[in-house]
């Protein structure tokens, strides 16, 4: 029996109205910032909660804050909380990068503006490498002979998948799918629940797709899609994005992409919230609000359905197997998509040497943040290009 909660429905609120207008650091800051807040200082949840809740946004498609702030709204307070959690948190950034998308439309053509993207584009290509890297060891292993030998398999997929993405350009569901389904099947093979796992999946991936309309259901559909498989970090979303926004579609050019993925980097909250400013590039404001809720409505669903049976899932063994399998597969599509992104972007000496000084300062110095390497960037880039003027 769940005890009653120690704050109503109102705080929950307006703490994670907080979180979204002020959280930066990405992923895993925000999720230190609840543990500190929600369960050392406030204790409006319990660490056992709190891990369950953690577990199972590990376990699920979707960004992994976004995915843990829905789950803590759904402990005491369920749907309602779920619900009203998860758009406090989004709300904030999305209002910013639409404010933004307003901004950039209206003078994405001006020198300046040019000059400032020209060197936030170098920094944002030195931190997704970097964090491409991080998660790759996160997801499958450290890069040495040990864990080659261990995880081989996962390896292949990995490998498969930068290969691919990078001579196709695109992101590819059903080899996503085909990863998790032969890795689990060689490591922990379901007797009959294989296929009330894969059907869910292949529903949200690929249900919509034969159904053609207007440009807003096209955004709708293929967010969905894209939010459906964001395993690992809201960065896994980027492959899917460039390879429908910009490849498939057309509806941005490489440098707006880019330009997009620097967005998100600058502001507060999820990575992902890039989809509303990239929507709103697309189709105006009903653009932005159709991507949002369509990248965040496969999360939001995972989350309250599975939330009940989160017991049962976090020790199935087949899920987890199935889970790593679609990791490693997505992990390497994203660092196929960085080395697409690279090579277009890093034009010159300059922007080499500006991704490389970004790499390096995440490394060696442990304070600082993306927000202040982008700001640094911006200003170099206004200096470089402003100078040959």
């Amino acid at each position: 029996m769940i005890e009653k909660p120690k704050y109503d429905l109102r705080e929950l609120i307006l703490y994670f109205l907080k979180l979204g207008t002020i959280g930066f650091g990405g992923p895993v800051a925000l999720v230190g910032y609840m543990y500190k807040d929600l369960v050392e200082n406030k204790k409006w949840i319990s660490d056992e909660e709190y891990k369950e809740g953690l577990a199972l946004a590990q376990l699920a498609p979707g960004p992994l804050a976004a995915q843990l702030g829905i789950y803590i709204g759904y402990v005491h307070y369920n749907i309602l909380g779920a619900t009203l959690a998860g758009f406090a948190f989004i709300a904030p950034s999305f209002l910013m990068v639409l404010l933004l998308g307003i901004l950039y439309q209206a003078y994405g053509g001006l020198l300046w503006i040019q000059s400032i993207f020209y060197g936030v584009s170098a920094a944002v290509i030195g931190i997704i490498t970097l964090s491409s890297y991080k998660l790759t060891i996160k997801s499958i292993g450290k890069l040495n002979l040990n864990s080659f030998k261990e995880k081989w398999i996962l390896w292949l997929f990995f490998i498969s998948a930068i290969i691919i993405t990078y001579i196709t350009e695109k992101e590819h569901i059903l080899l996503f799918i085909a990863a998790g389904l032969i890795y689990m099947l060689i490591k922990a093979r379901p007797y009959f629940k294989i296929a009330k796992t894969t059907n869910v999946l292949l529903v949200v991936s690929s249900g919509f797709w034969a159904f053609e309309s207007s440009t807003l259901m096209k955004i709708a559909v293929f967010f969905t899609k894209a939010g459906a498989f964001v395993f690992g970090s809201g960065l896994a979303i980027v492959p899917f994005l460039h390879s429908g926004v910009v490849v498939e579609n057309k509806w941005l050019t490489e440098q707006q992409f880019l330009d997009s993925v620097a967005i998100a980097m600058i502001t507060p909250g999820p990575v992902v919230i890039t989809v509303g400013f990239i929507g709103y590039l697309v189709n105006g404001l009903l653009g932005a609000i159709a991507a949002a809720l369509a990248t965040f409505l496969p999360c939001y669903l995972f989350t309250i359905a599975l939330a009940p049976f989160f017991k049962k899932i976090v020790n199935n063994k087949p899920v987890k197997a199935f889970v790593e399998g679609i990791t490693a597969a997505v992990v390497g599509a994203l660092v196929g998509s960085v080395i697409i992104i690279a090579k277009r972007s890093i034009v010159d000496v300059s922007t080499i040497l500006i991704a490389l000084a970004s790499i390096l300062s995440l490394i060696y110095i442990k304070k600082i943040q993306e927000p202040y390497i982008i700001l640094i960037a911006a200003v170099l880039g206004v200096l470089i290009k402003l100078s040959f003027v």
